[in-house]
């Protein structure tokens, strides 16, 4: 499908292209960092058992499937996307002011409920404009989203020595300053009008395409990548209460959070060398294979004597059970999908990746309140059904890639 032609305003460069987008990513995953890890923590401290924190982080999952596509979409509709980003940067900096009253269950969730509508968008519309910079001026995409993962790396480090400092209460306090930080930044996003091509999630667009993705290959594998995924919801959700408990202070609790992140990192930067050669089905079973690993692991490390440093061990298969995954996934789209369907199918998969792992989050609640650490046992068979959605993937994959 061939893009409409550039206007003559948006074939010039807005000043500092670069620098710009970089500090929108920067400022964006700040916040990102924070509330990952750290916002379960702050909710036990509010006196919330572990069924209420499950419901807490996953009834926003559950919503943000359905509104971010709307919102992408209509960013792709408004006159300029940066408006949009910043009026949803606003929202979610006001709306996250709601964490400093008084946090009763129904408080907390409602926030969390607004919150999540307003705070999903931003990164998949921040690309959007990233990526308009990257088709009409040449701008290298990667030399300015590797801002988002070094402040979200450095959010992880300084959010655990501050909480060491402070304790979890500075968890809301974090948040909202890192979003008025993104707010200051978004107020220098470039303006770029209307993209050219619609946003990855545009209903629009998934709804026009998604018939024709629908067939065995991409089904099984997107439904793959999706539960395999969710089999990390546990993770998420409460490994920094079960690390706490154990008496792992807040400083090295962001470290091991921070070590996952340079070993997914890691993998980015190896991948070719290493499984360039690899077919996509089995990069995929080797991931699935790798959180399986990673699942049995986990409930053993404190219990045979092996300490911090075996859980620094564990989280270093971040890089095989999340990054390998993600890079299967576009792999595999690269591969089998044309041109003007890949936004559906970043969609699709988006929806699949978003509802499992709100679903196994919300498991997550009960079964961290009975097994405690064992809990990670439960994720095992979860990633093992990914797995044979990824086997009977590979038996109807196409024989040749997709040209064009």
């Amino acid at each position: 499908m061939s893009l409409p032609p550039l206007s003559p305003e948006q074939l010039v460069k807005p000043r500092h292209f670069e620098l710009r987008m970089s500090l929108i990513f920067g400022t964006l995953f700040i916040s990102l960092g924070t509330h990952l890890p750290y916002f379960p923590l702050w909710l036990q401290a509010k006196g919330f058992h572990a069924e209420q924190i499950a419901v807490i982080l996953a009834a926003p999952m559950f919503l943000r499937v359905v509104t971010t596509p709307l919102l992408t979409t209509l960013a792709d509709r408004a006159r300029d996307r940066a408006d949009v980003y910043i009026t949803l940067v606003a929202a979610a900096l006001l709306l996250s002011a709601g964490y400093f009253l008084t946090p009763t269950y129904a408080m907390v969730l409602a926030v969390s409920l607004a919150l999540t509508i307003v705070w999903t968008p931003h990164s998949p519309i921040a690309d959007s404009l990233a990526l308009s910079g990257v088709r009409r001026f040449g701008s290298n995409y990667a030399s300015m989203r590797k801002w988002g993962s070094i402040c979200y790396l450095l959010a992880n480090v300084a959010g655990g020595f501050i909480l060491a400092a402070t304790g979890p209460q500075a968890v809301p306090v974090i948040i909202f300053l890192a979003l008025g930080a993104a707010l200051i930044a978004g107020l220098l996003a470039p303006r770029l009008g209307r993209p050219r091509k619609a946003s990855p999630l545009s209903a629009a667009e998934i709804q026009h395409a998604a018939p024709s993705l629908f067939n065995a290959y991409f089904l099984y594998f997107t439904l793959g990548v999706g539960i395999i995924t969710a089999s990390h919801a546990f993770l998420y959700g409460f490994v920094s209460i079960y690390w706490k408990s154990i008496g792992i202070s807040d400083s090295v609790v962001g470290l091991l959070w921070a070590w996952g992140v340079v070993s997914e990192v890691c993998m980015f930067l190896f991948f070719s060398r290493i499984f360039g050669s690899v077919s996509v089905a089995r990069v995929m079973l080797i991931a699935g294979i790798g959180s399986i690993v990673r699942w049995i692991a986990f409930p053993l490390v404190w219990p045979f004597g092996l300490g911090v440093p075996g859980f620094f061990a564990v989280q270093s298969l971040h890089s095989v059970s999340v990054a390998m995954v993600l890079i299967g996934l576009q792999k595999m789209i690269g591969e089998t999908v044309s041109e003007e369907r890949t936004g559906a199918a970043q969609g699709i998969a988006y929806f699949f990746n978003g509802f499992f792992m709100a679903a196994v989050t919300l498991a997550s609640g009960p079964l961290y309140d009975r097994l405690g650490v064992d809990g990670f046992l439960a994720m095992i068979p979860i990633a093992v059904v990914g797995l044979v959605l990824i086997g009977l993937a590979a038996r109807s994959a196409p024989k040749h890639p997709v040209r064009g």
